[in-house]
């Protein structure tokens, strides 16, 4: 039996979060939920410590942080704020650090836990859309694994183990479409949030559930997909497959194409991430082709889902522009969810801010956190 290893968290409370501890959780004498995180939901951690134990939390907002210290009257370790998780990401004792805050705010403590040589699992796509030249030339620095917990770019590193990745001619992302794949593009502005955050086949978070509706969530992934791979965003093809049962594709020089399916569901990349390159079992359900039936696909509509080409657009223009791409979604994706802007908004605010950006190439740390902050602060007062 291998040893125990100790698992922060970054996120507990979100839907890969409570995912993740529900792995951890299969697997006692294997993993240790060490350290747990959550922006504000102090209910659900106080949830989460009294059945998985950790030593410690961290809560970003300080106020809920002291309410938590009163509750738990020094049960457990209670941090706060950014400076909190960059804590718990470096201590020694850590050995995986599940990265799956929403968002800009995974970027800080991800760099701190690569450079204290953690072994990275990824869910927060974001910190390789703004920083990609950054977190990977910082991974090959420190010697760190870095492991896609995203259900496409987990079937990607899965159908590329004992592959020669020259060998590798081009990348399919597969695509749900969303709630919205049927609906014509001239409804779009009377979509309500209920609608938006109604997906047919994942339960996911509000922030990533509207990103899958106007399909950036499959921009960013694209991003993603080439930081993680290696290959231009010219050789990283989207099609939409509304069954959800290949998660992604990998074709080769020799026109073979190699693909992972599964049934829909965060646990299984969460657990080939922690247990890699082992694979352990995994009770539930299994693929039944029969019942299926069918699986189809199509190329998505550009025109009617702008957020998809202004991604490949990011990536193109390359250095600050997908912090920029990014920063400018989060703002408007907000916007949306308390009703401040229509659905159809999104991608003018994000085109917007990309077309009056002036790119920086190379950018270091601190040019990325100023072109996000710069982004947001135009986006609050176009808005």
């Amino acid at each position: 039996m291998s040893t125990q290893k100790n698992i922060v968290i970054l996120g507990s409370t979100g839907s890969i979060g409570m995912n993740s501890l529900e792995v951890i959780g299969g697997f006692p004498d294997r993993f240790r939920a060490m350290y747990l995180t959550t922006n504000k939901n102090i209910d659900l951690l106080q949830e989460q410590v009294d059945r998985f134990r950790p030593k410690g939390v961290v809560v970003l907002d300080e106020g809920k942080a002291c309410e938590l210290r009163k509750r738990v009257d020094g049960s457990v370790e209670v941090l706060s704020g950014e400076a909190g998780l960059e804590e718990v990401v470096t201590r020694e004792e850590v050995d995986v650090v599940i990265s799956s805050l929403v968002g800009f705010a995974g970027l800080k403590p991800t760099v701190a836990a690569i450079q204290h040589r953690k072994r990275i699992a990824l869910a927060n796509k974001e910190t390789l859309v703004v920083a990609g030249s950054l977190i990977t030339s910082l991974v090959r620095e420190y010697g760190v694994d870095l492991l896609p917990v995203d259900s496409e770019h987990s079937a990607i590193f899965q159908c590329l183990v004992g592959e020669d990745r020259s060998r590798v001619t081009k990348l399919i992302l597969t695509a749900s479409g969303g709630p919205f794949l049927n609906v014509p593009a001239g409804e779009f502005a009377a979509l309500t949030v209920e609608e938006a955050l109604n997906h047919p086949k994942w339960k996911m978070g509000n922030k990533i559930t509207i990103d899958s509706a106007t399909l950036m969530n499959k921009g960013l992934e694209v991003i993603e997909a080439h930081w993680l791979f290696g290959l231009p965003g010219d050789r990283i093809q989207v099609v939409i497959h509304p069954q959800s049962v290949i998660h992604s594709m990998v074709e080769f020089v020799d026109g073979s194409v190699k693909a992972q399916l599964g049934l829909p569901d965060m646990k299984l990349p969460i657990q080939y991430a922690l247990s890699y390159p082992e694979r352990w079992p995994m009770n539930g359900a299994r693929v039944d082709f029969p019942a299926l039936r069918s699986m189809t696909f199509f190329e998505p509509d550009r025109d009617k889902f702008r957020c998809l080409g202004l991604a490949y657009d990011a990536l193109s223009l390359g250095g600050t522009a997908p912090a920029v791409l990014n920063a400018a979604n989060e703002v408007a994706v907000n916007s949306f969810l308390a009703r401040k802007i229509s659905f159809d908004k999104i991608p003018t605010v994000i085109e917007r801010a990309l077309t009056l950006h002036k790119t920086r190439s190379n950018p270091d740390i601190q040019e990325i956190i100023e072109a996000d902050h710069q982004t947001r602060e135009f986006v609050g007062t176009l808005l």
